[in-house]
């Protein structure tokens, strides 16, 4: 009767000791910044257990400082235990009220004795309970935590980094953008090993990375290398908390030698890791990571490493698109953030090809460039079609992770794109068809070549391209002032009009003209003035310089005009 409440105070007891002992930075206790790496923390270590090493150091509180050396060390060379250390321990290393393992612990406070969370081999307790979950050795910490909403502990680094913040905001729009929300992978139990790492071959990477503006985080090994375990539980930490800004991926150098050596990325020694950068190029290039073998070293790389094909402008000296001969819409996104956002520096990567991008950091909506642009909220996006039309895309965004901010932003230009493609077919089929020189009938004569027309230049033409030819030339030469036209007794270019006559069915309307109805040619010109009743024709070489000259010399009288032989009448075709 007396043993179980005797084992709770001992166990309540060791918490409350092991809590006052976790009171010690334990990064100030081996000397170090807590962005150290692994290979700093052990030359600390090293240095200062050989300090204060009981057998050389007789001074007093010698051995209770190298037991806090080595519990230190215990904790923080150990990533898992690291990890769990700095979600869970403030600046003094005391328990945090902060999001946790909610989802796996009911949102109950736990406490454990091991290596990490839920699931890392450990002694649970919950309200009313002791729960055996096995496990051994370890550390002597105790961690506990409250579920809620997410913060700075729940991923291991604040809210000053860069993933936290997505956009920038103001009051109406920005202040969904705090940190990410809920618990993430890297929060949970163990992971299954590779589960988010894609096996790549000479295939998926010709077909899936190359050149497709997708950061990839790639690294190549042997299946007999040491260490290719622990390097996948490091990029899997990575995938996991950049998802949706990069893809993970292996090559086995065993099975894939010859596309290993091709790449120039076979490993020897070692395991190797890369990144598929578009920082020197816009085609994609592998650049070797040669740093601490650490996820904050290695996220910190990645960040490095994110496309940059957003130009930064000031809204206050920007000059808006106007129609310009370039096909590609033209897209800004206006944020409070100081540095490009992460989720517009991927957008840049994959819309590279298919969008002129922009980033203006801006105060707030009161902003004069803001208004004008029609901007009620922020972040906000606008964009231009390629022929300088202005529309608003979306004010106000709101992103819970950078993956579903990817796709739905993606939504939104793919949208934007197709609206661009449609107007520019539109555009080009205007333009086509005012380029058009219209075909001569019965119906549009009197307007084309009646007697309100002073002179009507007609081409006809017996062959598909000869058509093609004089239509192409008599657009081009109809677009231009002809030379002394202001000596023109016919006075604007309005008093000329152009047609093009098919000959083939139309030969009584050529006859009136000549005889033969000029049937020895594949194509000619004739310049007719209906009120006199009165042509001039030419059968010369047919370009724009020859056509340019003889309708100059029409409009300007330097050409013989002859009466016709008869009144020029369509055909009226059935």
């Amino acid at each position: 009767m007396t043993r179980l409440p005797f084992l709770t105070l001992l166990m309540v007891s060791l918490f409350v000791l092991t809590l006052e002992a976790k009171t010690k930075d334990l990064y100030k206790v081996l000397g170090v910044e807590k962005t150290a790496s692994q290979r700093e923390i052990q030359k600390a270590f090293h240095k200062l257990s050989l300090q204060y090493h009981p057998d050389k150091n007789k001074n007093k509180g010698a051995q209770e400082k190298f037991a806090e050396i080595n519990n230190a060390y215990e904790i923080l060379s150990d990533e898992e235990k690291r990890k769990n250390y700095d979600m869970y321990g403030d600046e003094k290393a005391s328990p945090r009220f902060d999001a946790g393992y909610s989802q796996d612990n009911d949102g109950y406070t736990y406490f454990t004795s091991g290596g990490g969370g839920p699931g890392h081999g450990q002694n649970t307790f919950r309200p009313g309970e002791w729960q055996s979950m096995g496990g051994s050795g370890g550390s002597k910490s105790f961690s506990f935590s409250f579920g809620g909403s997410g913060g700075p502990g729940s991923f291991g680094f604040g809210l000053n980094d860069i993933f936290s913040n997505f956009f920038g905001g103001d009051t109406k729009g920005g202040g969904q953008f705090g940190g990410f929300g809920g618990s993430t992978r890297s929060q949970s139990g163990p992971r299954s090993s590779s589960k988010n790492i894609r096996t790549i071959n000479s295939r998926v990477f010709q077909e899936e990375i190359t050149e497709q503006g997708m950061t990839w985080l790639l690294f190549s090994y042997t299946p007999s290398l040491k260490g290719n375990q622990h390097i996948e539980s490091i990029l899997e930490e990575v995938a996991s908390t950049l998802q949706g800004a990069l893809q993970v991926g292996s090559i086995n150098c065993e099975t894939e030698l010859s596309f290993c050596k091709d790449l120039g990325i076979y490993p020897r020694r070692a395991p190797r890791v890369f990144i598929y950068s578009y920082i020197s190029s816009d085609k994609g290039s592998l650049v070797e990571h040669n740093g601490e073998l650490a996820v904050q070293d290695l996220k910190s790389f990645c960040q490095e490493h994110l496309p940059r094909f957003s130009k930064r402008v000031d809204l206050r000296h920007f000059e808006f698109p106007s129609v310009t001969s370039e096909k590609l819409p033209r897209v800004i996104l206006l944020s409070t953030k100081k540095d490009t956002p992460v989720i517009w520096r991927v957008l840049s990567g994959l819309y590279r090809k298919r969008f002129i991008l922009y980033y203006a950091q801006v105060q707030d909506v009161t902003d004069p460039t803001v208004r004008r642009l029609g901007v009620d909220a922020l972040p906000a996006i606008v964009g231009w079609l390629s022929n300088g039309e202005k529309h608003v895309l979306k004010t106000g965004i709101s992103a819970k992770d950078i993956k579903s901010a990817v796709n739905d932003l993606s939504i939104l230009l793919d949208g934007f794109e197709k609206k661009n493609k449609k107007e520019g077919t539109r555009k080009a089929k205007t333009s086509t068809e005012e380029k058009q020189i219209p075909l001569l009938t019965g119906s549009n004569f009197d307007a084309l070549c009646g007697e309100s027309t002073p002179v009507c230049i007609i081409g006809a033409f017996r062959s598909s391209r000869a058509r093609e030819k004089l239509e192409s030339i008599l657009y081009m030469v109809s677009q231009k002032s002809l030379t002394r036209r202001q000596n023109s007794a016919f006075g604007s270019r309005d008093s000329i009009s152009y047609a093009l006559l098919d000959a083939t069915k139309q030969s009584a309307f050529l006859n009136a003209f000549d005889k033969a109805g000029f049937k020895s040619v594949d194509k000619l010109l004739v310049a007719y003035k209906p009120r006199k009743r009165k042509f001039a024709s030419f059968v010369g070489e047919m370009t724009i310089e020859e056509v340019e000259r003889f309708i100059g010399s029409v409009v300007n009288g330097d050409i013989q005009f002859r009466e016709t032989r008869k009144k020029p009448v369509l055909k009226q075709e059935s």
